[in-house]
């Protein structure tokens, strides 16, 4: 029986037990009594039998709604499931130099670079095949960065196709990476138009990533629409595989064998995890086993990557213990590698924390997953307990993050184009969550949205309601009864307006809305509980509701109403806010001592603020602007600062306390002849300056050196701007007079990037 059924038929005895003890208080004696054993077994029979029955149809029906089933210790995962893969080309860290491929490297970029125009076809194939681990998505990144190719090519594009091999979505793909602003377009036609326009008279390279698709039909129609789009010759196609029949269903070039690492690549590569750049220089006789070791990582670069985060820290004696371990004995390779990878599994030391690792099993194969999605996730399900008084739950989060990442569990992580950390798991790594995953207890539903009024009251001990992406317009009602839910994902569907019954979701903790939403829920102030939400600009958010939200960790951004919404003092209970925060209209807070109502100095967890004024708005009514601004003082512990639209004519007092500030941006600040004081601030890394009108000098309140601690001396000046790598000033044409620093000294080694209008 599935796992997901067994957690049903937990859930439902669950139910009959409640009911059970209710009657034996009422009928105690009857029911324990020795006369009447049988009546008590034939009651039970057949509450089980209905039980049974119940079980059996929503087992059915779990297909239907889109119901993931966890994996037990022993199963296998296949490459028949429906995967979205999202790999990209940029290098990471770690990938900016890789080991033993130099040579590989160098004649693909000559196959691609100079056989082309031997070629009879206008679009050549070149495939790159390798068992899984060995580091073909790293070779096709570093062959994508080579100079050579972008030289050759005008354009560059990655696609990350997986299965299901849809040409639809792979030209789509196409589109979305060089005119995103037309992803919206679907039609096959429609789309190949498109690039046509974009890629006329262009030679091109296209990388797909991990396919598996061996149908010769799908990969004509493809390359068909290919060949329509451009009318250069010498384009050509990257594509990565595991499958010798893909290879040879798509090839034109000679491929790319990618063989095996040698044992001394491994080597390096394990070294680099194991002694990290600064630790202390390991022992001869450690040294020795750790090359042994790397001899028996079979020539795996994820193996010794693998190992290498394992070994780090560790003793002689426990690299020891690692070399003589049973798993090297395996006589099949694809369990060997998984037994290793599991090793690092095992050194997870928190149970919980294996729990979480586990969980990512649920997600697609190959998707890119967002840190904070993954950390609410985890604490909908209970597995983020603070070891300190003062560590909140997304601390914890954070920190098995940081984890399952040192431990090369997650990969590629790094930041998108909102700035949202995002990471991947290796396809052997999500094998191996599938593998030790039991999700018996794991009250989640991830659903395409298929039957969901119908079936979603059966599983009322939900936790976990991940609807990304589902084909739905409406949520049904019954969703008030889900009163265990603790995290509402629908975006990216078509959802417009939700259910009054939904403010009966009292312990929700992460409510994610559709940014198209305008109508904002009023119901959402009875979810006391609620940590996290997110909805878009276009969401008119009704005056009253925010206040209520006191225990908000996350708000997008707040718009000041006028005569209706909510008012700036609303902000004033929500102290646990972290991170970043966003105030706009601020043309409607009507003085200063409104302002300070938003209380934003007790934020003391806000690291990045944006205060904004309307642009373009009458400047007959700014005179209070500058009091409004003194008013909105932040927690020194601010980190990022933008100020755009203002229009008073100085800028406010606090900055000068601004100790922790490393990046501010003024714009748009029209009416200011003169800029605040920032020289003396120590930490202070990026200044950017746009669209300042009236700005006409930089002078001493710039330097700031009535701020600098201590006298200067003859032989000692004063540093100004410590910290500063770039100025950025851009539309400031009045500004005609820069006065030297004088006595001071300003330090220019760090500065990068200097731009002036």
């Amino acid at each position: 029986m599935p796992t997901m059924c067994w957690m049903i038929m937990d859930m439902s005895f669950s139910g009959v037990r409640c009911n059970c003890e209710i009657r034996l208080r009422k009928r105690c004696r009857t029911f324990f009594s020795l006369s009447n054993p049988i009546f008590f077994r034939v009651k039970m029979a057949h509450k089980i039998k209905k039980i049974n029955t119940s079980l059996d149809e929503l087992n059915k029906k779990a297909t239907a709604i889109g119901l993931v089933a966890g994996l037990s210790l022993d199963a296998t995962t296949s490459h028949g499931i429906s995967i979205d893969r999202e790999t990209y080309s940029i290098l990471k860290q770690d990938e900016n130099n890789i080991i033993g491929r130099d040579d590989v490297v160098a004649d693909v970029v000559q196959a691609l670079t100079k056989s082309n125009y031997n070629q009879e076809s206008d679009l050549s194939v070149l495939a790159i095949v390798g068992m899984g681990g060995l580091g073909k998505t790293t070779l096709a990144k570093s062959i994508y960065h080579e100079s050579e190719i972008s030289k050759h090519f005008e354009k560059k594009m990655w696609i990350c196709v997986s299965t299901p091999f849809e040409v639809n979505s792979i030209l789509r793909g196409i589109l979305d990476y060089l005119k995103p602003e037309n992803a919206a377009v679907k039609g096959i036609d429609a789309i190949c138009n498109i690039l046509r326009e974009e890629l006329k008279g262009k030679r091109y390279l296209l990388i797909l990533d991990d396919v598996w698709n061996d149908d010769g039909e799908k990969w004509n129609d493809l390359k068909s629409c290919l060949l329509r789009i451009t009318d250069a010759q010498g384009s050509s196609i990257v594509v990565t595989t595991r499958s010798d029949k893909v290879a040879k269903t798509v090839e034109t070039l000679p491929r790319c064998d990618l063989r095996k690492l040698s044992d001394g690549g491994c080597w390096l590569i394990l070294n680099n995890k194991a002694v990290p750049v600064g630790s202390v220089p390991i022992l001869e006789d450690q040294e020795i086993i750790g090359r042994e070791i790397a001899k028996k990582c079979g020539g795996v670069p994820l193996v010794a990557k693998v190992l290498g985060n394992i070994m780090c820290s560790k003793t002689s004696n426990e690299w020891s213990s690692i070399m003589e371990s049973k798993i090297w004995d395996l006589p099949e390779e694809e369990e060997r590698i998984m037994s290793i990878l599991k090793l690092s599994f095992d050194e997870l030391k928190f149970s919980l924390l294996k729990q979480c690792f586990a969980y990512c099993s649920k997600f697609i194969k190959d998707s890119v997953m967002e840190k904070d999605d993954l950390v609410q996730l985890w604490m909908a399900q209970r597995w983020l307990h603070p070891t300190k008084s003062n560590m909140e739950m997304v601390d914890r989060g954070n920190e098995y993050f940081n984890i399952l990442s040192e431990k090369s569990l997650f990969e590629d992580v790094g930041e998108d184009y909102d700035g949202n950390i995002t990471c991947k798991m290796h396809d052997l790594v999500h094998d191996l969550a599938g593998r030790v995953s039991n999700m018996t207890n794991c009250r989640s539903l991830f659903s395409k949205g298929e039957a969901l009024g119908k079936t979603l009251p059966n599983f009322r001990s939900l936790r976990v309601l991940n609807l990304y992406r589902a084909d739905i317009d409406k949520l049904p009602s019954s969703i008030g009864k889900l009163t265990h839910l603790r995290y509402l994902n629908v975006m990216k569907t078509k959802v417009k307006a939700f259910p009054k019954s939904i403010g009966e979701l009292y312990y929700l903790q992460t409510f994610k809305m559709p940014y198209h939403v305008e109508e904002f829920p009023k119901m959402i102030s009875n979810m006391i509980n609620l940590r996290h939400v997110y909805f878009g600009k276009r969401a008119k958010v009704p005056g009253g509701i925010l206040r209520r939200l006191t225990n908000l960790r996350s708000l997008p951004f707040l718009k000041v109403g006028k005569d209706v919404g909510p008012r700036i003092e609303e902000l004033g209970g929500l102290n646990h806010l972290r991170y970043t925060l966003s105030i706009y209209n601020l043309e409607h807070v009507r003085d200063g001592e409104e302002a300070v109502k938003a209380k934003l100095g007790d934020k003391k967890h806000i690291r990045k603020l944006t205060l904004d004024w309307k642009l373009g708005r009458p400047s007959n009514n700014v005179d209070n602007e500058d009091v409004v601004l003194e008013g909105l003082r932040p927690h020194c512990n601010l980190e990022i600062l933008k100020i755009q639209g203002f229009m008073g004519v100085k800028f406010p007092s606090w900055l000068l306390l601004a100790s922790n500030l490393k990046e501010i941006e003024l714009a748009g600040c029209n009416k200011c002849e003169r800029v605040p004081i920032l020289g003396h601030l120590p930490n202070l890394i990026h200044v950017k300056m746009e669209d300042m009108q009236n700005l006409r000098c930089l002078g001493s309140e710039f330097y700031g050196y009535n701020q600098l601690s201590g006298a200067a001396t003859s032989d000692e000046r004063k540093t100004l701007f410590p910290a500063l790598r770039s100025l950025h000033i851009e539309n400031a044409e009045n500004l005609i007079d820069w006065m030297e620093a004088g006595e001071v000294m300003l330090t220019a080694e760090k500065l990068r990037g200097l731009s002036l209008p």
